[in-house]
């Protein structure tokens, strides 16, 4: 999900700073062609009031900082010092220079079709996962920042009337020049990439293979950037709305992710299988999947089914190693049947988790939603080898929050604090009435705050009654709102990918047409609610009179708002020796 939008291919160093300092924040950042060095490219990063740039060398062959560690592409050295690892890059005073937030470049055009830092394997997959013959899409080239890559769908030239042969990607160069126009390989040259594209929609390409590139119907990138969440929430309920379907707009694209993690890409595996008998499991064809599954250890292994629960972990990067990188771990489970109770506090227990969220009540339109496993208030309860105390609840409109003491009698170890937060007002299958009411924004922080503040703290536990629909929902909001407080509001969130890779390792999560719209409109107010904020910082305070206000200042220049610029200073970063590296403050 990382952004590569941080690169603006034509803007001067003036514009640049005048972008951070007008747009940016502490840390926010962006990557441009180097005016001074052709072929090179500057770093420009906004430090409180003011702005560093930091030359980075072409070799060619590598992209480096002028004698820092090297890297294949751009893309990966920006990634390298971004984030928690700002650290490593610092000015020989040793003050670091963060790379926090990326100011996100304007996409060249709004089209659909254009998915902007998808790469070439990604764009080559997604074209033979959901493409046909002639689907195309346009994205930023990998290799020359700055150019773009038309990827399509076509046929070899001698199999061009084959009825069964499978259809291969190509990848077509389109330069941006100088003078802000663009061309494939010489050829004609157009104002803007919706102009070429429409071009050649009409007129196909002809490859040196001499297969031909048809551009029929474009696959439509499901990735925006966090500012603009309101006009594609606009065009998705405008589709569904003008077209009459109820195919359209958000089923649409809810249908994307569900077409692509059928439930049966995965195995659940002969141990899930076996415990449905036992009745482990609350519903027969809600079931772990065997790479991602929650095993107990401290058990008796001599019991069958004793180290199995119906639960999995859920990374916010599956690719991150577990207790490496900085992605957030979440455990999705079932809610409670009476003959699970005990293996699900040795999970909590096991797992250190100091946070359950419960987004169901234990009974709804009369039928069990989940076991009570938790003790009446003031009062303690044994569940298996885990002892249970409740201390203390407090109760509000449509949540209750409950502070629980857990530990286990058999071990040394002091009580652990478990806070219980359950949410009544989401129907199973449905949506709260309120979007803006899921956890609400202000006890989502609650919650993430009780999770950060524990050292070490494991996973936060989710459930619902089968543990995908309302538990998926929870979880990708969270996921997703996390990316926008690392990044800012310039990043690109992609909702569908997201559920994509939480269902990889949970099946179904995000049941339903109304979850799925639910996460874009609760996404929606929160971003808002952002963009408010930072408006109010931006803005100056208001104007108010005084009454006995002294004479002003003898010297005009002693006033803050008439301080002029300070001239730009030039400062050394370690790791290495960097050329003309500027500072200008404001």
């Amino acid at each position: 999900m990382t952004s590569r939008r941080w690169f603006h291919p034509n803007i001067s160093g003036i514009e640049a700073e005048k972008l951070l300092l007008s747009r940016g924040q502490h840390g926010s950042f962006l990557a441009r062609p180097s005016k001074s060095s052709p072929g090179g490219f500057t770093l420009s990063v906004r430090r409180h009031e003011e702005v560093t740039h930091i030359k980075i060398q072409n070799t060619g062959d590598y992209y480096d900082l002028y004698g820092g560690e090297k890297f294949a592409t751009l893309a990966e050295l920006v990634q390298h010092y971004t984030g928690q690892r700002g650290g490593l890059l610092r000015e020989r005073s040793g003050a670091p220079v963060e790379l926090r937030h990326p100011l996100g470049c304007q996409d060249p055009t709004s089209e659909r079709w254009y998915h902007g830092h998808l790469s070439g394997k990604e764009a080559e997959k997604l074209l033979m996962e959901k493409g046909r013959l002639g689907s195309f899409l346009v994205r930023e080239s990998q290799s020359k920042p700055g150019d773009f890559v038309l990827s399509a769908l076509t046929q070899e030239p001698n199999k061009a009337q084959g009825t069964d042969h499978r259809p291969r990607p190509t990848h077509i160069m389109i330069r941006f020049q100088p003078d802000g126009k663009y061309d494939v390989g010489g050829g004609e040259r157009f104002d803007t990439l919706r102009d070429l594209v429409e071009h050649y929609k009409k007129n196909p390409m002809v490859e040196k293979s001499g297969a031909v590139v048809h551009l029929k119907q474009p696959l439509k990138a499901t990735r925006i950037n966090a500012d603009s969440i309101e006009s594609r929430v606009q065009e998705l309920a405008q589709a569904a709305d003008t077209s009459g379907k109820a195919t359209q707009g958000f089923w649409e694209e809810f249908e994307v992710p569900s077409a692509c993690c059928h439930p049966h890409t995965q195995t659940s595996g002969a141990r899930a299988q076996e415990e449905s008998e036992r009745g482990r499991n609350r519903y027969k064809n809600i079931l772990p999947f065997d790479t991602t599954r929650v095993v107990l250890h401290d058990v008796d292994h001599g019991t069958p089914g004793a180290d199995y629960i119906n639960a999995n972990y859920i990374r916010s990067d599956p690719e991150e190693k577990p207790g490496h990188g900085l992605g957030k771990v979440y455990i999705a489970t079932q809610g409670c049947l009476q003959t699970t109770v005990a293996a699900f506090w040795a999970m909590v227990h096991q797992e250190n988790t100091c946070v359950i969220v419960m987004t169901t009540k234990e009974v709804e339109r009369g039928r069990n939603k989940c076991f009570r496993y938790w003790p009446e208030l003031y009062s303690s309860q044994e569940y298996g080898q885990v002892h249970v105390s409740n201390i203390a609840e407090h109760q509000a409109q449509g949540y209750c929050v409950r502070e629980l003491q857990v530990w286990r009698p058999d071990q040394v170890e002091p009580p652990r604090t478990v806070k219980h937060y359950q949410y009544f007002s989401w129907p199973d299958h449905g949506v709260p009435a309120e979007h803006a009411g899921v956890l609400g924004f202000r006890r989502l922080d609650e919650v993430n705050r009780t999770q950060s503040s524990v050292p070490g703290a494991g996973p936060m536990v989710v459930h619902c009654s089968a543990g995908i629909g309302r538990t998926g929902t929870i979880i990708v909001i969270d996921i997703l709102v996390d990316v926008i407080r690392k990044q800012g509001l310039n990043c690109d969130i992609d909702i569908p990918k997201t559920i994509q890779m939480v269902r990889r390792q949970r099946s179904g999560m995000v049941q339903t047409e109304a979850q799925y719209k639910f996460v874009y409109l609760a996404l929606q107010r929160y971003i808002q609610s952002e963009q408010l904020r930072l408006r109010e910082q931006r803005e100056p305070p208001e104007e108010r009179e005084y009454l006995n206000v002294g004479p002003a200042p003898a010297n005009p220049s002693s006033s803050p708002r008439l301080q002029q610029s300070r001239p730009a200073a030039t400062q050394e970063i370690s790791g290495g020796v960097y050329e003309n590296l500027l500072t200008l403050r404001r």
